[in-house]
């Protein structure tokens, strides 16, 4: 018997609580907004520079006892984070190991060396077998060129979307798809001020992939809108909106179900050091999927859309919008 998640024909009315979701989208983005300016993120060594030192213990020693003894070398700021693998510990493999940062004090190397020999040295005598499995810098110039080149991936990849999708349907479509990208980002970001998760290159690895994501699911839609505008040329348009949704209802419940159960173990097994990344993943599936239906779609259904696709509109980009890709 197939598995089946969405019944085979669904006649739900999307738009019928289209001010509330619109409404709910505006305030979590403001309230999103408010929290990257109040709380701010939490950034790894890749955005604010530094060094991060991976420790394996041959004792289970508490994060507290590390994070006292680094703190007595004046430093500055320092973090202690036990790292633990779900996985390991079910196989009975478990290690004790611990993650330990050190924040960029100075933009000098040499000092910056310094205080990773002192604290290295001050954790082997303190911690007899005590190993150190890896150790990373990061510059204060670098990180500041990791920042920069991470906002303008994000800038160039919601400018390629705007291109892309207004080549293949009209600007309408383009505007739809790229505020709905935006929602995504724009809430992504927000959670992880509220939650307070390390941000760092990763996550905007993830959320790259969460525009990709998101993307595929909006432009499903409206490929089908598109069709659907064709077909039935003298239905309204938030009619072949719903239409159009319903018909696609199936492939995208399926294809977010799927995607968060491998995200979902991944989570719980993987471990922390893939934690923040797969929560990013997780987080924007879910956003991803709900702006594909109650974002985009609204969007598409104020701005309006051209319905003589016979006649060229150089104003409205229908003269690409047999391009194929």
């Amino acid at each position: 018997m197939r598995l089946k998640l969405v019944p085979k024909e669904t006649k739900i009315d999307f738009f019928r609580a289209g001010k509330f979701t619109l409404g709910l989208s505006t305030l979590a983005v403001i309230a999103s907004i408010v929290l990257f300016f109040t709380a701010g993120l939490n950034y790894g060594i890749d955005f604010r520079g530094g060094s991060m030192l991976m420790v394996e213990t041959a004792d289970d020693v508490p994060a507290g006892d590390i994070r006292g003894v680094v703190d007595t070398l004046g430093i500055g700021d320092t973090s202690v984070t036990k790292i633990s693998d779900p996985a390991a510990e079910l196989t009975g493999t478990a290690k004790n190991i611990a993650m330990v940062r050190i924040e960029q004090k100075d933009n000098d190397p040499a000092i910056q060396n310094e205080a990773i020999v002192s604290v290295k040295d001050a954790l082997t005598a303190s911690f007899p077998g005590i190993k150190f499995l890896s150790t990373d810098s990061v510059g204060a110039k670098v990180s500041g060129e990791l920042v920069q080149a991470g906002v303008l991936a994000l800038v160039l990849a919601v400018a390629a979307v705007l291109f892309y999708i207004w080549l293949r349907f009209e600007w309408q479509f383009s505007v739809g798809a790229v505020v709905a990208l935006v929602h995504d980002v724009i809430l992504t970001i927000g959670v992880f001020a509220l939650v307070q998760l390390e941000f760092n290159l990763a996550i905007i690895a993830a959320i790259l992939t969460i525009v990709g994501y998101s993307l595929n699911d909006t432009v499903v839609v409206f490929d089908r809108v598109r069709e659907n505008l064709r077909k039935f040329k003298k239905t309204t348009l938030k009619e072949v909106l719903n239409l159009s949704i319903n018909e696609t209802l199936s492939r995208t419940v399926m294809t977010s179900v799927t995607t968060l159960l491998a995200l979902i173990a991944l989570y719980v097994f993987g471990g922390d050091v893939i934690r923040g990344f797969v929560f990013a993943m997780i987080w924007g599936v879910i956003v991803g999927t709900y702006s594909s239906v109650f974002v985009a779609s609204p969007v598409l259904l104020k701005l309006g859309v051209t319905r003589d696709w016979e006649k060229k509109d150089g104003n409205a980009g229908t003269q690409f919008a047999g391009v194929d890709a």
